[in-house]
């Protein structure tokens, strides 16, 4: 094992264990070690290294029947909070969330991405919310963008809300005095999934995300895989056939193109379904009508994906494929047509062994993906950890408590 796979693995052993503690705690380290699989050793120093950090504390202990007690560890959810942010094209979604995970306010507000001064509105829409969170509590903000962060420059590539090269976590760390930490918004609900929702049962899967674009996220040995550049899991741009429609990337023939939307749209429109000014909605109620051509134009959407799919699966071999998204709303049309091709086009060894699941769309759990961005930032390794990492880690280390909770 490299020096880097190791600092992965221990910064995913301490989001695990932070994680079911928030969720199923108190538990003793056995049970930990139980439920995670991991072995007792590397439980004992995952839990005093956050012992130390003051994020978990012992609670009053277990009294099995004969034995010696066991001891309980639980997460001082109220050691730490952060803010997480959905950015969509004229509306942000976010959540205020305690150190464990536990939403303690949500809000929405409608956000003009293209206006002369988006970041300052931003900056505006956000303020109350930090005030409302207590300041000495507060970690940060965790925003998801539909595009990609620059892994090299941080540099925002946003093109479904007109970013172009846009300097957004160093800019509103300024304007908020707070930690900002951004990432593609696919990848923060994948966060979710792994710490929270479906994908807590696997170690490998794919989250795929439908709607205005088309969206992935690869999660591979507990760790989210971004890329050199910041890039990977840009489904939407697979290149399909490079005489087909243009894509708002600048390039022809996307799998976008085919599959998002807009792209149903416009084959229903051409194929007489629906009207000009029809949205998703029109063309999915009339799938649900019954309307032949209406879940033609599904079927073989789902069939266009689920064939790159299987493709993507032969490479990456993933335990499952998460769907989700706005556009999952059409997943009972959508589905015949993804499953025959996926499975038809799985490579052997994995055809009975990727699980496919649709987790209903819930912006709320893409701006609590979010927030985790900045709550599993306190201990992600060092050999990984950026400016903004750093700062978080040095606001946790000053709040009144921290040291009181140490062992």
């Amino acid at each position: 094992m490299t020096a880097t796979s190791g600092a992965r693995l221990r910064d995913v052993n301490r989001v695990a264990v932070l994680s079911l503690l928030g969720r199923h705690g108190p538990l003793s380290r056995a049970d930990i070690a139980r439920r995670l699989g991991l072995s007792p050793a590397t439980v004992t120093t995952v839990t005093r290294s956050l012992i130390e950090a003051g994020v978990i504390r012992k609670v009053d202990e277990a009294s099995p029947r004969g034995g010696r007690p066991g001891e309980l560890l639980a997460v001082v959810g109220s050691a730490a909070v952060a803010i997480g942010v959905k950015v969509a094209s004229g509306r942000v979604t976010g959540v205020r969330a305690d150190l464990d995970g536990t939403v303690q306010e949500t809000f929405s507000a409608p956000f003009a991405e293209t206006g002369a001064n988006p970041f300052d509105a931003l900056a505006q829409l956000l303020a109350p919310h930090l005030s409302a969170a207590d300041a000495g509590r507060l970690l940060g903000v965790g925003l998801g963008v539909p595009g990609f962060v620059d892994s090299r420059t941080g540099l925002v590539e946003a093109p479904l809300l007109g970013w172009r090269h846009m300097p957004l976590g160093d800019y509103l760390t300024r304007l908020l005095g707070v930690p900002v930490l951004v990432d593609n918004d696919v990848n923060t609900l994948a966060a979710y999934e792994h710490l929270y929702g479906i994908g807590r049962a696997y170690e490998d899967f794919l989250t795929i995300t439908l709607g205005r674009g088309l969206g992935a996220a690869i999660v591979c040995d507990g760790d989210l895989r971004r890329g050199g550049h910041g890039a990977a899991g840009e489904l939407g741009h697979l290149p399909v056939d490079d005489q087909g429609p243009p894509c708002h990337c600048g390039k022809r023939g996307c799998l976008e193109t085919y599959v998002s939307d807009a792209a149903l749209l416009d084959q229903a429109r051409r194929a007489g379904v629906v009207g000009e000014r029809a949205v998703p909605a029109d063309l999915l109620a009339a799938a649900d009508a019954g309307h032949v051509t209406a879940r033609e134009i599904y079927r073989h959407a789902g069939s266009r994906l689920g064939t790159v799919v299987a493709g993507v699966a032969a490479v990456l071999d993933p335990q499952a494929i998460l769907i989700s998204g706005e556009g999952s709303l059409a997943w009972p049309h959508l589905s015949d047509g993804f499953l025959d091709a996926f499975h038809r086009g799985t490579f052997p060894p994995l055809a009975d062994g990727v699980a496919v699941h649709v987790d209903p769309w819930d912006d709320t759990k893409w701006a609590l993906g979010a927030a985790a961005l900045v709550l599993r930032a306190p201990f992600t390794a060092a050999l990984t950890a950026d400016g903004q990492v750093n700062a978080i880690r040095a606001r946790l280390a000053a709040f009144p408590g921290a040291e009181g909770t140490q062992e």
